[in-house]
């Protein structure tokens, strides 16, 4: 998010979530392509095209809508919107089998390689063009030519801003579906704060297109995807658990306004709280031993023009501690850029990487302002204390566009960072942080044999013999 004028959040006891996802409204009624249920998720287009130089729609100035904003703000009026509870209870849930069809012969085999790998990046539209968002796409995609199949990702979970700047319809197709055209996976999406929010100037309801394009209860093509073949990914809803081989993440809504990020208050209710409780003692109850991660889009710790989302923060701590299971990591997004610290939980001395990947396409922040020193890590951002714990700033990147790889196994999770500007023929992480799954503490990575020591072992025979 750009904005750097933050709100306030006021009490309110009036609203609460609404109950049905939007069908779909005015905006999309002008597309010409009709909503088409094939009844099967589609991912990529058949064959590669080239990227494209411009957008399909022209995205003026949001000057005057901001203008607005700021209005509102040194009124005190902006509030956390209310919105759509998801399909599925208290814990909705959702698997990779699910958004893949059914394939359970695809999740056998990741099973069996006893590896999962995925990507995430955050705030990946872009309103001055498809330069940088194709950039990262394409390095992502780059990803599935792999000589072992354990490598290949089989999802992408976006971190919120998928759409700038307030999550209209007509962007979709030039900020999400074309720039992801080619990539031959499913991506699901934590919802941002441009996601949800609504321009004082406009008619519209909070999340709409989102809902529409993310949330829908089969697999269909949207008018926002442009004619692409894509089909709508089928979460529950805005917060949910996913499930895959080896890992179990609990997406959260963090809402609309610029600072902080907001789960649960009188405003929206505290429904995210009753779900992130289910899902913590469903871990418990059933003694899961994958990896654990929290994914939404304000993150908890950041150096940039952001505040942390203390509250929220609170608010989680407050339900892992009261289950007893806490997350292996923490993803966000929200700032424009690579941010990655490591808690240090001082009742057991466990470690918990919080990462921030916010570079995914919209304008880099810079974390040093103009004439000042350069930003130093590591260094500790807060220190331990009889009420605190010890975090530290590990790395950073405010230069580049980029996302994350993650890679979990039985015993482990390394999540790695890889800016686009390395190009689609470089495959080495410029940052990495490994945790293991039993100790939580971070660790070296147990790397896999991918034919390289087999290679070596036979040119040194070849040698001897010659």
């Amino acid at each position: 998010m750009k904005r750097t004028k933050k709100g306030t959040p006021r009490k309110s006891k009036s609203a609460k979530p609404v109950t049905a996802i939007p069908a779909i409204t005015g905006s999309a009624a002008a597309y010409a392509h009709p909503v088409r249920d094939v009844g099967q998720p589609v991912f990529a287009q058949p064959q590669p095209t080239p990227d494209p130089t411009t957008f399909r729609v022209n995205h003026p100035s949001d000057g005057p809508a901001y203008a607005a904003i700021d209005q509102l703000n040194k009124q005190h009026k902006l509030l956390p919107l209310p919105f759509p509870l998801p399909r599925g209870g208290v814990e909705p849930q959702l698997t990779l089998g699910q958004v893949m069809g059914g394939n359970a012969a695809a999740i056998k085999r990741i099973s069996q390689n006893g590896q999962l790998v995925f990507h995430s990046t955050g705030d990946c539209g872009s309103t001055r063009g498809p330069a940088t968002q194709s950039q990262v796409a394409d390095k992502m995609t780059s990803d599935f030519q792999e000589s072992d199949p354990r490598e290949v990702p089989q999802f992408n979970l976006l971190l919120g801003d998928v759409v700038y700047s307030f999550g209209e319809a007509s962007y979709y197709y030039d900020q999400f579906y074309d720039p992801y055209r080619d990539y031959p996976a499913p991506i699901l999406a934590a919802a941002g704060n441009h996601d949800g929010m609504v321009s004082p100037l406009a008619h519209a309801t909070t999340l709409d297109a989102y809902l529409r394009n993310f949330c829908a209860e089969g697999f269909i093509v949207t008018p926002e995807a442009g004619g692409l073949s894509r089909t709508a990914q089928i979460q529950p809803g805005v917060f949910f658990t996913f499930e895959a081989p080896f890992v179990r993440i609990i997406v959260l809504y963090s809402n609309t306004l610029e600072d902080p990020g907001v789960i649960a208050d009188s405003t929206i209710g505290n429904a995210q709280l009753a779900f992130i409780k289910a899902a913590l003692q469903r871990v418990k109850q059933e003694k899961f031993t994958g990896a654990l991660l929290f994914a939404d889009h304000h993150p908890p710790y950041t150096v940039s023009i952001h505040g942390w989302s203390i509250e929220l923060l609170k608010q989680v701590d407050t339900l892992c501690d009261e289950v007893g299971v806490w997350p292996h990591a923490f993803l966000s997004g929200h700032a424009h850029n690579y941010q990655r610290f490591t808690r240090t939980r001082r009742s057991d001395d466990t470690q918990i990487p919080y990462v921030v990947c916010g570079n995914g396409g919209h304008n880099v922040q810079k974390l040093s302002t103009p004439g000042a020193p350069v930003l130093r890590a590591p260094q500790i951002i807060q220190k331990a204390s009889a009420t605190t714990d010890q975090v530290v700033m590990e790395n950073y990147d405010d230069k580049n566009y980029g996302y994350l790889r993650l890679i979990v196994t039985a015993s482990q999770l390394r999540v790695e960072y890889h800016p686009a500007s390395d190009g689609v023929d470089t495959k080495t992480p410029d940052d990495f942080v490994t945790v293991d799954l039993a100790t939580r503490q971070l660790v070296q990575y147990v790397a896999n044999d991918l034919g390289v020591p087999a290679q070596a072992r036979q040119v040194r025979k070849l040698r001897r013999a010659s």
